[in-house]
This record gives structure tokens, C-alpha cells and sequence, in this order.
């Protein structure tokens, strides 16, 4: 049975991870904002379609060179960083270390031997096939650096992967902009190269700070020990793939249904909500795989984990959710302009799948922790085909707002199968803390959705204020309810008006 006192260490580790990595990621987000604008502003539209064209040239390259050993690598770095034992460590380490070199060279090699077929199929022409075959070295230079990221974050320098991302994100749109500023187009292709060299170079300063013993190991140990690395790597590379030729397919789909203009409105929508879902889902991929993976074996363990994480990633979510519910077409007009606000009615429904991922990922990553590559496939398999099926029937029967619908529909569907998983994989359940700030947080998400559709927009965004308000106190006080008012963090909040009544 686990202590009071360590529960509560456990509340506060995993908000400190999602404040440090949310943080982060807030700042990298302003970053990218500077400089999609700077870029913009250097290179216009075709140079800006430019880039985005290289990189969908390489990325499908990168993704199957890679074979997912970037992923698979931090759940190996995690278990031997969980026992404890240097030379386990530091084997595992070299073989994921070497294994990064060949599939790094493995995609140079691939992106030059296919650079004139890439060059056709991408810009119509082979006259761009010597640059993709340069921009193999990207792929050499990311496979590094991602074996580097993995051991950072298998042993859970939260600290160390905030600032190398912020590092990585100043540096990148100081390149960016000075090379775009003096080279115009020409620049785009050594831009892209050494943004990946500083990404190496960043990764590798803040990795040699983990200390490892020296071993001797040969080749063949090395690709004895990289079978289980590899192993499950292919299980996410196949679910990389997947997502992503399902994410082509739906636009394409809705631009030859709805035009150039729904495809853009979509892709705005998007990006709004998988922003708002990266500073509540960063944090489970960087620090809480790697706890789970740590204890992958005590069953106890993992499903306390899993309620934990859920809980206060609910807690977390939950006011940012009914803010953007509450105020859907200003946030379209702030993050784009007019021409977006249509997307307002589109909004609410990817908020209500964030809200499902919310709930479904903590689950989702028992199957990663356990090492279950056959459950990863089946699961990015069947969820691909159900979204896919989901979008054809409903984009005909209601538009562009089908599309969210079908989001929305996706992830109460995938809390089902993660919940059934869990269950078969370690006998999971929700505990009845769990499952009571599960219902209220539905609740208030349902209420919001029903003014939405009974009031005029004025008048819900009035109301919708009051519940946010409501939210924000339900969530405080969970938040300070779990963590006790020991913890320094709430110690501090007590000098603020009205905290003491929430602890009360």
C-alpha cells in the first residue's frame, strides 16, 4: 500500500514536470511565432511553401530509416536507469548510441539514392534532387541527436530537455533569420542543415553531463542487445506512419469535398488545439513514460501511476478546456484573423478530444511501458481506420464541423479500448477519486457545450466565464488538496487572498 507522504511526492513530481516542460513549451511556441513571421516576411509564400516541401521530402525517409529507435530508446534508457546498475546503463546506452549511427547513416544513404524520384514526386521535376540529397545529412545529424534526447529523457533530466528545447528553438530562429536574411532561398537548404547541427550540438552538450562507466562491447553485442530496441521501434515507426498517411488522407479529402479554404480552416484548428494539447501532453512522453517504464513489472505501481497522472492532467486541462469553449471565436480571430473565425463552430469539438487524450494517454503509454509493440500497432491501426472511416461519413453529412466531430468521437471511443488494455495488461481501473474528478470535469464540459447551443454567443461566453471561474477553484483546490499544504508551492499560494479557504 503506497504512504500519504509519497503519494503526495508523486502529485508534485508530475507538476513539476508539466509546469517545467509546459513552460518550455510555451516559450518555444512564442519563438516559433517570431520566426514563422520573420520568415515569412525574408522569403514570402513560395519560399515558405519551400521549406515546407523539403521537409515533407525527408520526413517520410527519416521516419522509416529511423525505425523508431528515438522512442523505443527512452523506454530502454528508463528501465536500465531503473535498476540501478552502471554496467546495464552503460550497455544499453552505447548499443542505442550505435544503433542511432546506423539508421542515421542507413537515411542518408536512402535520401540520396531516392533523391531524383523524391525530387519528381515532390516539386514535379528532378531539378531539387541533388539539394534532398544534401538534406540527408539532416536525417544523419536528427538520428544523433534523438538518441541523445532519448537518454536525456530515459533518465529524466526534465530540467536539462526544457532549456536544450529552448536553446534549440533561440539558436534555430537566430540561424534562421540571419542566413534567410543574407542568402534569400538559397539559404533554406544550409539553414535546415544547421538548425540540425545545433540540435546535435545542443542535445550532446546537455547529454554529456550524464555520467556512465566505460564498457567494452563489440558489434555483435551490440545488435544482440539492439533486438528489443529495434523491436519496438518498428511498432512506432509503423504507428508514425499510419497517423501521418491518415492525417494526408483527411486533408486531402477535404480539399477535393471543401476547397483550399476548409483545408486551411482545418489546419488553423489543428494547430490551436495541438498546442494547447502540448503543454498538458508533453509532459506524460517526457517524464512520465519514463517513471512508468521504471516500475513497468509492478502492476501496482504502474495503475497508481496512471491515476495520478490522470488526475492532475485533468486538473491541469480543465480551465484552459472551457476557456477555449467559452471564448472559441476570439481565440480564431487572436491566433489567425477574420477569415478564421468560421472555425469557431470547429473548435469546440477538437477541445473535446484534447479532453479525451487527456483521459485515454496515461493509459495509452502502459502499453509502451510494458514494451507491448504488437498492442502499439494494433492500436495506432484500428484508431487510424476508425478516424479515417469516421471523417468520410460525417465531413458528407456535415461539413467541415464532421471533421471535429469525428475527433471528438475518436477519442471516447479510444478511452473505451485503453480502458479494456489496461485492464487485460495489468488490471487497471479508475479509482474513485479518479473517476468523481473524471464526472465533474464532464459535466462542466457538457454544461458548457449546452449553453453553447441554447444561448446567443454573447450570453454563453457570459456564462461559460462563470464556469471557468468555476473550474479554475475546482482545480486549485484539487491541486493543493493533493500535493498537501506542506508543499512549498502551496505554502507560497497561502500568502495569496483566498488560498487559505481552498486548502480548507
Amino acid at each position: 500500500m503506497t504512504s500519504e507522504p509519497h503519494k503526495k511526492h508523486s502529485y508534485g513530481q508530475i507538476l513539476k514536470s508539466s509546469s517545467i516542460i509546459g513552460g518550455a513549451q510555451g516559450i518555444n511556441y512564442l519563438i516559433s511565432m517570431v520566426r514563422v513571421k520573420l520568415v515569412a516576411v525574408l522569403l514570402g509564400p513560395s519560399g515558405v511553401g519551400l521549406v515546407g516541401l523539403y521537409v515533407s521530402a525527408t520526413g517520410l525517409v527519416s521516419t522509416v530509416a529511423g525505425l523508431g529507435i528515438s522512442s523505443s530508446g527512452v523506454r530502454e534508457v528508463a528501465e536500465a536507469h531503473g535498476t540501478g546498475k552502471a554496467e546495464q546503463i552503460a550497455r544499453t546506452v552505447k548499443t542505442l548510441r550505435r544503433a542511432c549511427w546506423v539508421t542515421g547513416i542507413l537515411g542518408w544513404l536512402l535520401c540520396a539514392a531516392f533523391s531524383y524520384p523524391l525530387s519528381l514526386w515532390t516539386f514535379g521535376s528532378g531539378e531539387r534532387a541533388w539539394a534532398i540529397a544534401m538534406l540527408g545529412a539532416t536525417l544523419l545529424l536528427g538520428a544523433i541527436s534523438g538518441g541523445q534526447s532519448a537518454l536525456l529523457q530515459g533518465t529524466r533530466r526534465i530540467g536539462d530537455i526544457a532549456r536544450f528545447n529552448v536553446l534549440c528553438a533561440i539558436i534555430g530562429t537566430i540561424v534562421a533569420v540571419g542566413l534567410y536574411g543574407w542568402l534569400g532561398q538559397k539559404g533554406i537548404v544550409p539553414v535546415l542543415i544547421v538548425t540540425a547541427a545545433v540540435n546535435l550540438g545542443s542535445s550532446w552538450w546537455y547529454a554529456r553531463r550524464i555520467q556512465t562507466v566505460r564498457v567494452a562491447q563489440s558489434w555483435r553485442e551490440t545488435i544482440a542487445n539492439s533486438r528489443r530496441l529495434v523491436g519496438l521501434g518498428l511498432a512506432f515507426m509503423y504507428s508514425a506512419l499510419t497517423v501521418a498517411i491518415v492525417a494526408l488522407a483527411i486533408r486531402s479529402l477535404i480539399v477535393r469535398k471543401l476547397g483550399l479554404d476548409a483545408s486551411g480552416i482545418y489546419q488553423a484548428v489543428w494547430a490551436i488545439s495541438g498546442m494547447f494539447a502540448g503543454f498538458i501532453l508533453g509532459a506524460m512522453g517526457t517524464d512520465f513514460y519514463p517513471r512508468l517504464t521504471a516500475v513497468a513489472n509492478d502492476n501496482e505501481q504502474v495503475n497508481r501511476l496512471v491515476n495520478e497522472q490522470t488526475e492532475i492532467g485533468v486538473l491541469l486541462a480543465l480551465p484552459g478546456l472551457l476557456g477555449t469553449l467559452a471564448f472559441a471565436p476570439w481565440v480564431m480571430h487572436i491566433f489567425y484573423s477574420a477569415k478564421f473565425v468560421s472555425g469557431a463552430s470547429l473548435l469546440p469539438w477538437f477541445v473535446l478530444g484534447v479532453f479525451g487524450q487527456v483521459i485515454s494517454w496515461p493509459m495509452g503509454f502502459i502499453l509502451m511501458a510494458k514494451g507491448a509493440s504488437k498492442w502499439v500497432s494494433a492500436n495506432a491501426t484500428i484508431f487510424s481506420i476508425i478516424y479515417f472511416f469516421l471523417v468520410v461519413v460525417l465531413l458528407g453529412k456535415m461539413g467541415l464541423v464532421g471533421c471535429g466531430v469525428a475527433y471528438a468521437v475518436l477519442y471516447a471511443l479510444h478511452i473505451a479500448g485503453m480502458r479494456l488494455l489496461s485492464r487485460h495488461l495489468t488490471g487497471f481501473r479508475w479509482t474513485p477519486h479518479t473517476v468523481k474528478l473524471l464526472l465533474s470535469g464532464a459535466g462542466l464540459i457538457g454544461i458548457a457545450y449546452a449553453l453553447a447551443w441554447l444561448l446567443s454567443p454573447e450570453w454563453a461566453a457570459i456564462c461559460n466565464l462563470f464556469l471557468l471561474v468555476i473550474a479554475a477553484i475546482l482545480s486549485l483546490r484539487g491541486i493543493i488538496l493533493r500535493l498537501g499544504t506542506d508543499h512549498r508551492l502551496v505554502v507560497r499560494m497561502m500568502w495569496l487572498p483566498g488560498f487559505r479557504w481552498l486548502a480548507a
